[in-house]
C-alpha cells in the first residue's frame, strides 16, 4: 500500500475524532474543549489500528524486495553478443626499440612487402636493413553488437618479436579480420603504452609492459553482423549462473507480465520466449519490459577454493550435517650440525705411519630404510666407533675428522582435540570458529575438503 493511503487513514480517523467530540469547560483553565464521546473514540481507534497494520505490512514487504534482483542483471539475450577480430600490423616511429630484421625474418619480409606495395624496391642484392625502428605486432578488437559501419572501437596492440618496447610508435594501416575470414574493421593510429624501459650498458629497468599497447578509438567497423532484432519471433534468454529454480522462476514472472504464457524454461541455462502480438516488431519494447522485472534468483550451494592463493569463497546456502573434526600438524625436524674434531698441536700416532688406523665416530642407521638409529635413554641417534685406515706421513701428527652431529625433534600438536561440529551450521559459523583456534587457510582448504568426502557437507567444492 503506497504511504499516501497510509497518511489518509491517519488524516481520516483524526477528523473523525475530532467531529464526534463535543465542547467542555476545562475547570482548570476555563478554556473550551472537545469532549470525545465512546463512538468517536471507537471508531478513530479502529481507522487508527488499521492504518497501523497497513503500515506493518508495507514494511514487512521491504525485506523481499531488497532480495529480488533484475533480470537483466542474471541473463543475457542470444544473438547479442560481441565478437573477436584479430590482425597482423607493422608498428614504426619505434625510437630504436624495435625488431631485430636480422633475426625477425617476418618483420624484415613483412617490411620489404609493405614498401614494394608502396613502389620502393628494396629488393636489392646488397640488402642490408639495420634499422630497428618497426616492429611486427598482433592488433585484437571487440566488435560490440549492433556496431553500424563507421563506428569506431578501441584496438590493442602486442609485439610478436624482440622488440624491447612500442613507446612512440605508430600503427599502419591494419585489417581486422573475424572468425569467418572476413574483414570486419580497420586499424591505424598512435600507440598509448602504459610501462617504459629504459637500458644501459649495465642496468635495465622496466617498468609495467612496455610491448603492450592501446589505440583509443583507433579502428573503424567496415562490415556489420547483419542481426535484425526486430524481425525476431522468438528470443532466448541464457542465464549466466545456470539454475533450474532461476529460469523457472523468470518464465513465471515474464509469463505474468505479458498475461498470457509466451516464455518456458528449456533447460537450466535457456528460458525461450515468443514475441506476444501486441509487440510484433517492438522486439526492443518487449526486452526492455522484460528486463526490467524483479524476480529472486536462486543459487547453488557451492564453495569455491582457489589453493594458490589460499582463497575461501562460499555462499550462504551451504550447510554442514553432524561431523566430528580432528586436525593436528604432523612437523619433523631434522636438523645436521657437522662437527670438526681437531685433535692437539703434535698429537702422536694418530697417522704417524702409513697403515695406521684411528677410531672414527659413525651414525648407527637402519639397513633396511637407511634412517638413523634413535637411543631410547638419550634421544638422540645412536653412535658408534669403527677403526678407519688413513694415510700415515712420516713425522706427521694426529688427523683433523668431521664428525657428523644429527638432531630430530618432532611436534605432533597433542594439545588438539576432536571436535563435534552439530548439523545445521553454517560453513560461515564453521570456519570461524576454525580461525578462531588458529586455523590457516591451508589448513582450512583441507578441512573442508576432507568434510566433502565424508558427505557432511552439502554444497559443491570447486577448486581453481
Amino acid at each position: 500500500m503506497p504511504l499516501i493511503f497510509l497518511d489518509f487513514y491517519l488524516w481520516h480517523a483524526l477528523r473523525l475524532q475530532q467531529r464526534e467530540h463535543q465542547h467542555w469547560t476545562d475547570p482548570m483553565t476555563d478554556l473550551c474543549r472537545p469532549r470525545p464521546t465512546r463512538l468517536g473514540r471507537t471508531c478513530a481507534a479502529r481507522t487508527i489500528v488499521a492504518a497501523l497494520v497497513a503500515m506493518l505490512g508495507v514494511m514487512a514487504t521491504v525485506p523481499t524486495l531488497a532480495q529480488t534482483t533484475r533480470i537483466k542483471d542474471i541473463v543475457e539475450f542470444e544473438g547479442v553478443r560481441d565478437n573477436m577480430l584479430v590482425g597482423y600490423g607493422l608498428v614504426v616511429g619505434l625510437s630504436g626499440s624495435g625488431d631485430s630484421l636480422n633475426r625477425s625474418i617476418f618483420t624484415r619480409e613483412s617490411l620489404l612487402g609493405m614498401l614494394e606495395r608502396l613502389g620502393v624496391n628494396a629488393r636489392t642484392a646488397n640488402n642490408d636493413l639495420r634499422t630497428r625502428n618497426i616492429a611486427a605486432v598482433m592488433v585484437t578488437a571487440t566488435l560490440p553488437p549492433f556496431a553500424r559501419q563507421g563506428s569506431r572501437i578501441d584496438v590493442q596492440v602486442s609485439a610478436m618479436a624482440d622488440a624491447n618496447s612500442l613507446l612512440g610508435g605508430t600503427l599502419l594501416v591494419t585489417p581486422l579480420l573475424g572468425a569467418d575470414g572476413e574483414v570486419y574493421a580497420v586499424a591505424q593510429g598512435q600507440i598509448a603504452v602504459g610501462g617504459f624501459r629504459a637500458q644501459g650498458q649495465a642496468a635495465t629497468v622496466t617498468r609495467g609492459v612496455p610491448t603492450n599497447g592501446r589505440i583509443a578509438n583507433g579502428g573503424i567497423v567496415e562490415r556489420e553482423t547483419g542481426f535484425e532484432l526486430a524481425s525476431l519471433d522468438t528470443i532466448k534468454l541464457a542465464l549466466r549462473n545456470p539454475d533450474l529454480t532461476t529460469a523457472r522462476r523468470i518464465s513465471q514472472a515474464i509469463n505474468a507480465f505479458a498475461g498470457q504464457a509466451v516464455a518456458r524454461a528449456l533447460d537450466p541455462k535457456t528460458v525461450q520466449v515468443q514475441v506476444p502480438g501486441n509487440y510484433r516488431g517492438d522486439v526492443v519494447g518487449l526486452l526492455t519490459d522484460i528486463e526490467r522485472l524483479p524476480i529472486e534468483p536462486d543459487q547453488v550451494a557451492r564453495v569455491v577454493i582457489d589453493e594458490t592463493n589460499g582463497v575461501i569463497v562460499m555462499g550462504e546456502n551451504v550447510r554442514i550435517s553432524t561431523v566430528a573434526v580432528a586436525q593436528g600438524n604432523l612437523t619433523i625436524r631434522v636438523t645436521e650440525t657437522p662437527q670438526v674434531s681437531q685433535p692437539a698441536p703434535f698429537a702422536p700416532g694418530a697417522t704417524g705411519l702409513p697403515g695406521q688406523t684411528v677410531r672414527v665416530p659413525r651414525t648407527v642407521t637402519d639397513p633396511s630404510t637407511g634412517q638413523p638409529i634413535i637411543d631410547p635413554a638419550t634421544g638422540q641417534p645412536r653412535i658408534e666407533f669403527v677403526e678407519q685406515a688413513v694415510p700415515g706421513q712420516l713425522g706427521g701428527g694426529a688427523q683433523t675428522v668431521v664428525v657428523p652431529r644429527t638432531q630430530i625433534e618432532v611436534d605432533d600438536q597433542a594439545g588438539r582435540r576432536l571436535a563435534v561440529v552439530p548439523a545445521g551450521v553454517t560453513l560461515g559459523e564453521l570456519v570461524n570458529g576454525l580461525n578462531a583456534l588458529g586455523v590457516g587457510p591451508r589448513d582450512l582448504i583441507t578441512i573442508l575438503q576432507t568434510i566433502k568426502a565424508s558427505g557432511a557437507l552439502q554444497a559443491e567444492i570447486e577448486v581453481l
